[in-house]
């Protein structure tokens, strides 16, 4: 592939979230600060939301990162999980010295102990779920009652979700109100702000190995951000496609032509994409603009 044209030792923009390639814009920097703002205040369940392509999983896998030394994890990136499998999961994960065929009361006392003894450690407990717009109602309110376990003082339990905006939706439910009441922390994430995509693309391509300027053109860049929407899903397949395409032209710097060639390839994609909608500069509202301009010069002209 474009790898050794390039100067790389692997590909800079896959879509697989990799922590090393995790890049502290604007959004993630301030998820990050939110979720562990929360954890020191000791708060029980927080919320992070935001829309196909925008981070969740990469953001959860470098907050486990970041929390691996000083906190007991229990990470599920499968939410589909019925509460028996939901206690099992999470016992496995603390790796507990518990029967398979034990019940939920067996697993949830189990739990409780290990809670009061990372406690007397100063480890709280931190459970990350991804994709939790998937979870089934028993299952979270299995949660809730396992957060439940806790002093007169303090929480033992922090769970995190990271979902989709339909898990609001979810949490608007009569049935979900007492969890919803106990999500003191949210926050939505963002996509790229056009002065942050040029220092991105730089970061993923220095991790890969590539020693050099820009390879993006400045246009190039802001064709990017225009069509991507700012989404990194959406950044990292695009420039892919890009690079595919200067490889195939034997140019060195990606400039705004070799863009568009990946943009019309990908116009499935991007028509698709739920961030289409707020598109802020769209040829649709620069024409609806262009209209009303010439409908108030029309008028004024027959005034």
């Amino acid at each position: 592939m474009y790898e050794q044209f390039y100067g790389l030792k692997e590909k800079p923009f896959s879509l697989t979230p990799d922590t090393e390639y995790f890049y502290r814009y604007s959004g993630h920097q301030e998820a990050l600060n939110v979720l562990l703002i929360a954890l020191r205040n000791g708060e029980g369940f927080v919320h992070v939301s935001g829309e196909v392509g925008t981070g969740k999983t990469l953001l959860c896998r470098q907050l486990l990162k970041l929390l691996q030394e000083d906190c007991a994890i229990a990470y599920l990136p499968n939410p589909l999980l019925t509460p028996l499998e939901l206690y099992q999961a999470i016992t496995h994960d603390l790796q507990l010295d518990l029967p398979e065929e034990a019940s939920l009361q067996q697993l949830c006392q189990g739990i409780f102990a290990e809670l009061v003894r990372l406690r007397k450690m100063q480890r709280p407990l931190v459970v990350l779920i991804d994709e939790a717009q998937a979870m089934p109602h028993r299952s979270l309110e299995a949660l809730r009652l396992l957060s439940n376990l806790e002093t007169e003082k303090e929480k033992l339990l922090h769970i995190f979700f990271f979902a989709q905006p339909e898990f609001e939706q979810r949490l608007a439910e009569d049935n979900l109100r007492q969890l919803r009441q106990r999500i003191t922390f949210s926050y939505t994430l963002t996509t790229l702000h056009p002065q942050e995509l040029s220092a991105y693309l730089d970061h993923r391509l220095q991790i890969a190995g590539f020693d050099g300027q820009s390879l993006f053109t400045p246009g190039a860049v802001r064709l990017l951000h225009r069509a991507s929407y700012g989404v990194p899903r959406m950044i990292n397949l695009l420039a892919h496609k890009s690079m595919l395409a200067g490889y195939g032209k034997g140019v060195r710097r990606i400039d705004r032509k070799i863009v568009l060639r990946a943009v019309k390839d990908t116009t499935r994609e991007l028509k698709s994409s739920p961030w289409r909608i707020f598109r802020p500069y769209s040829w649709e509202i620069n024409l609806i603009m262009v209209v009303v301009a010439v409908t108030l010069l029309a008028w004024r002209a027959l005034q």
